[in-house]
């Protein structure tokens, strides 16, 4: 099977790599320690791309050690035989937010990305007593909020500025709110807040979008800001990612929801 049309792999610090895929701009990184062994998280999203994604490991003398979603939505808790038989883990929070909504989840990723394992699919073990990922390689600081989903967990590599930031600081979408939340908003703040804090980012790398340097970061953070102060008053801001119809709509909804 050849590599999917428009599916690539960079390099974006050293040992740090990111998989963009053709569906949703929907990023995998893969971290490497010095063994070969590596930090794969949120592998995404077509049985395609997982399959190319699994053929470039041992193409670069590399393999999955140990998996990571950042949070409980369908695109984030993929996997595929092909990537080895790992530990997977994600924050407490999202691993009950994920089994509490198994049933949609798997009805949303049958209709968007048909074809998966099942049987693998959200198989995720909740990380306790810690808040580093449990792993050989470079450190990566689990920074768990509940902004976008129950139990959000960005990932931050010290050792090299860069920062996953799963679905938040995104170049093409805005603050997606979880609306379940008894504070949507609040949350979201507090979420994007932590971010912001984290020392010395250098490269931020959203689950849905394009790679940023640091001032790319700032930018985007303080974009969000905005966002959110424009939605919370219920007004539509003068915000460039809200080109298609279903942000328009998610806009809507978010806006209607704080009056």
């Amino acid at each position: 099977m050849d590599d999917p049309r428009g599916w690539s792999v960079d390099e974006v610090a050293p040992g740090v790599f990111v998989a963009t895929a053709t569906l949703f701009t929907t990023t995998t990184t893969v971290v490497a320690s010095g063994d070969g062994g590596c930090l794969v998280i949120d592998p995404a999203v077509t049985v395609a791309e997982l399959a190319a994604l699994a053929r470039w490991f041992p193409a670069r003398g590399l393999r999955p050690a140990v998996g990571w979603s950042t949070h409980p939505h369908w695109d984030h808790m993929l996997w595929s035989r092909a990537l080895g038989d790992v530990v997977r883990y994600a924050t407490a929070g999202a691993v009950a937010a994920a089994e509490a909504d198994l049933p949609r989840q798997v009805r949303e990723l049958t209709r968007a990305a048909p074809g998966h394992d099942l049987s693998l699919f959200a198989r995720l073990t909740p990380l306790s007593h810690t808040d580093v990922v449990p792993w050989d390689g470079p450190t990566a600081v689990v920074l768990p909020h509940d902004a976008h989903a129950p139990g959000h967990g960005a990932v931050f590599l010290p050792g090299t500025g860069v920062l996953i930031a799963g679905d938040m600081c995104s170049d093409i979408e805005i603050p997606l709110l979880d609306l379940q939340s008894p504070d949507p908003f609040g949350a979201y703040r507090h979420g994007l807040g932590l971010l912001e804090r984290v020392p010395d980012v250098r490269v931020v790398v959203p689950g849905h979008g394009h790679v940023a340097d640091r001032a790319g970061f700032r930018r985007r953070i303080a974009a969000d800001f905005r966002y959110l102060d424009a939605a919370e008053a219920g007004r539509d801001p003068a915000d460039p990612r809200l080109r298609e119809d279903w942000l328009r709509a998610e806009h809507e909804r978010q806006r209607d929801f704080s009056g």
